[in-house]
């Protein structure tokens, strides 16, 4: 088998590889998340090489119709057509899995047109440069996309302080108009109390002076008959 088409099989095993490990990371990730392990580390892994996979696929794709050397027959060029949509299928797979729609195909990056323009030409050692940028790139890309999740983050966390410290105002608030509100209940009571001890006042003063009334009443009648007695006493003397 010439050397080309050992380097395209090369190529794939390394992507059969690749997926393996990507189904295996993609079913430990409940075990991972009992034992306390970062999820989010294992998840920015998972996708990386989930990118790379992606990768993998379109340069075998480019690189299957110009192998140089013995030319393969139509059979070996099906099988190997083949052998790449079953690569594909996987990466899409795990993409959908992880919800990568945009990373689940190399081509929403760079697009097909632009790969098979920047392959073309290109040696085994070439290739594996190019493919290292596109990792780098795709690094870059992901890295960033931490960092926006991270400062979004961040802003919910600072939001949701906020939104804390507004409803401790309104708590407190609340809690103030209850204290008012009972202050004034008591205060209603307090008049209430002592405008029932006023009436009992004046009721009690009521009455006494209408009793000094009355005893003055009395001494009035009974001073006249104590003149008349006298007067009587002295007209028999």
């Amino acid at each position: 088998m010439p050397s080309s088409l050992d380097s395209w099989m090369r190529e794939h095993n390394e992507g059969l590889k690749l997926s393996e490990e990507i189904n295996e990371m993609i079913s430990e990730r409940s075990t991972l998340a009992e034992r306390g392990y970062d999820l989010k580390r294992h998840a920015t892994a998972l996708r990386r090489k989930i990118t790379i996979l992606a990768t993998r696929v379109e340069i075998l794709q480019s690189l299957l119709p110009k192998s140089p050397g013995k030319p393969i027959s139509e059979k070996e060029m099906n099988r190997r057509k083949g052998m790449i949509e079953n690569l594909r299928s996987n990466a899409h797979q795990v993409a959908s899995a992880m919800n990568m729609s945009n990373f689940g195909n190399i081509e929403s990056l760079l697009g097909p047109d632009d790969i098979m323009s920047r392959v073309t030409g290109m040696d085994n050692q070439g290739i594996v440069g190019f493919q290292r940028q596109v990792m780098r790139e795709q690094d870059e890309a992901l890295e960033k996309l931490e960092e926006t999740v991270i400062r979004t983050k961040l802003i919910a966390m600072d939001v949701n302080k906020e939104l804390g410290l507004q409803t401790k105002l309104i708590d407190d608030l609340g809690n103030h108009v209850d204290v008012s509100a009972s202050g004034l209940a008591q205060v209603e009571r307090s008049l209430k109390y002592n405008g029932i001890f006023m009436s009992i006042l004046l009721s009690v003063l009521e009455i006494f002076g209408r009793a000094d009334l009355i005893c003055d009443r009395n001494d009035e009648v009974q001073k006249p008959k104590k003149d008349q007695k006298g007067t009587s006493q002295g007209g028999t003397s």
